[in-house]
């Protein structure tokens, strides 16, 4: 049974920095896609940022030149570093897996809460 665990959360001010973490417990493959969702109240769950096993990176507009993901394969974790955040960033953030040609194709993280804020 392969589970998705966030950590890195937390409270910080308007131009600030936090790095979020996710790891894959069990076994999944590496040629799963990874990355992060985000949902803020009463708005729909949008991507934030993904990976492929490959390296290729992929941004949402709103964060590109501010947010980072990396991955490492060997250990399945990928990590988001967040910086210069605005108060539009605050969100519970999902980090999500998929491959359509495997089943499950597709696992999702129980969510960490990013909360910007002076």
């Amino acid at each position: 049974q392969v589970q998705l665990v966030e950590s890195g959360g937390g409270l910080v001010q308007p131009g600030g920095s936090l790095r979020l973490s996710c790891v894959a417990s069990g076994r999944i493959h590496s040629d799963y896609n990874m990355g992060w969702y985000r949902q803020a109240p009463g708005k729909q769950r949008e991507l934030v940022a993904t990976v492929t096993s490959g390296g290729t990176t992929n941004y949402a507009d709103s964060v590109r030149g501010r947010f980072s993901i990396s991955r490492d394969n060997a250990k399945n974790t990928v990590d988001l570093q967040m910086n210069s955040l605005i108060l539009g960033d605050t969100a519970v953030y999902y980090c999500w897996a998929y491959n359509s040609f495997r089943r499950p194709s597709l696992y999702w993280g129980q969510g960490t809460q990013v909360t910007v804020s002076s």
